[in-house]
């Protein structure tokens, strides 16, 4: 074999995962460690939740009571349970040095997550170092502590269940994590797909009560108290975002973001592109269209399809993409969901690895503008247009359950 077969070889075989993903990581910890000790903490969040969680303590449970410097507690019971454990941690939410090294750990457990996802799905090894080189991410976890974190660490590790088949496992973790942050329900369509096509309907609506009863049975305490007061905080649909803040829709202006009329529209384009990729890929596996397989469905007929391990991680991320690409507005800790999915879905757009480079570069730099400007918020959304569009245009390809990409060739699963 020549060099330039062996260098092709190396740079799109996922066999050679194995061994770069552990140097990956390996330098990503000792990156994580030079942010912290070179760096200086941001101050943003982690007061109002110490304040929030020191009420939370002292015997509050009323929602609607709990607040703290910069606001209302606006998180699930989850974020109150996780955030508890660090109040004690770290003296209080004092010692924020050691509260950076637990987010840097916790950033380097879900890198291990991810990589296991890629490699399970195929994925080339040139992707592997677009996962270890965002500086708005490391940001994220070992600056700002943010709560985004661990609801990525659970959203991943859903995925991953998913893959191997663990289903109750996998929805376990996976509303575990709406209880952290609400942004995982953007997943939610992506597992109905998943689970009524493995289990059919009856298994996939267990499924589902088993997600709600875990949101129900950790919320108790604060069900008991004031049960309104939780639900319109923790899971509040109509909150108001300030334009200021936005990164994605800064360039529509404010007087059109911040109007009715181009929510509703945001909405009817999400509901639409959900439709869109079921008729067009996510059933694709079922051998039908999408109105006769639903009727088989309605009729109890409807037989499981084992799912290959890309096919499920491609409806899970495009699923997360759609809901972001249609969400009103984008902070910059929401990147900790977008930027480890980027790459496998510009791979799985088709675009040849400089593309694929290029693009995530764009993506990172609108990402790393504060505060955002139009140019910014322009590139934010046509990155994720790339990558939702993109699929969906290689949806033969995308969404095939046969076959597993290796590099630029096709291997029968």
């Amino acid at each position: 074999m020549d060099i330039k077969n062996r260098v092709y070889d190396l740079c799109r075989n996922p066999r050679h995962n194995k061994w770069i993903a552990p140097l990956l990581v390996l330098a990503d910890a000792f990156l994580c460690a030079l942010i912290i000790w070179k760096v200086p903490y941001t101050e943003i969040d982690w007061t109002t939740y110490m304040q929030q969680i020191s009420l939370y303590i002292s015997g509050e449970r009323d929602y609607a009571s709990i607040k703290g410097s910069t606001g209302p507690l606006v998180y699930p019971a989850g974020h109150v349970y996780s955030y508890t454990a660090l109040y004690h941690l770290t003296d209080g939410g004092r010692d924020i040095l050691f509260g950076q090294i637990l987010f840097a750990i916790l950033y380097l457990i879900t890198l291990v997550v991810v990589l296991a996802c890629y490699r399970q799905s195929g994925a080339p090894p040139y992707l592997l170092p677009l996962l270890v080189l965002s500086k708005r991410l490391h940001s994220i976890y070992v600056l700002r502590l943010f709560n985004d974190g661990l609801a990525a660490l659970a959203m991943w590790t859903a995925i991953l269940l998913f893959q191997n088949r663990k289903w109750t496992a996998a929805v376990v973790v996976w509303s575990a994590g709406v209880a952290t942050k609400m942004t995982l329900l953007l997943l939610a369509p992506a597992i109905a797909v998943v689970t009524v096509l493995s289990l059919t309907l009856m298994p996939s609506l267990g499924l589902g009560v088993l997600a709600l009863l875990i949101q129900a049975l950790l919320a108790i305490p604060f069900l008991q108290v004031n049960p309104a007061g939780y639900i319109s905080r923790a899971f509040e649909l109509t909150r108001q975002f300030l334009f200021k803040w936005t990164v994605n829709w800064r360039f529509v202006g404010e007087d059109l973001f911040l109007s009715k009329q181009f929510s509703i529209a945001l909405l009817a384009l999400h509901i639409c592109l959900l439709v869109l990729f079921a008729a067009a890929g996510w059933f694709r596996p079922s051998g039908t269209n999408l109105p006769k397989y639903l009727q088989t469905v309605l009729q109890g007929r409807s037989r499981s399809v084992s799912l290959s391990k890309p096919f499920i991680m491609t409806v899970m991320l495009t699923s997360l993409a759609i809901g972001l690409l249609c969400a009103r507005s984008l902070h910059y800790q929401f990147f900790a969901y977008l930027s480890w999915a980027t790459p496998f879905l510009l791979w799985q757009v088709g675009l040849h690895p400089v593309l694929i480079y290029t693009s995530w570069a764009l993506q990172e730099w609108a990402w790393n503008v504060y505060p955002s400007t139009n140019q910014s918020s322009l590139v934010v959304v046509l990155s994720l247009c790339v990558q939702v569009l993109g699929v969906l245009a290689n949806g033969a390809n995308a969404f095939d359950n046969k076959r597993v990409k290796i590099g630029s060739k096709q291997h029968v699963q």
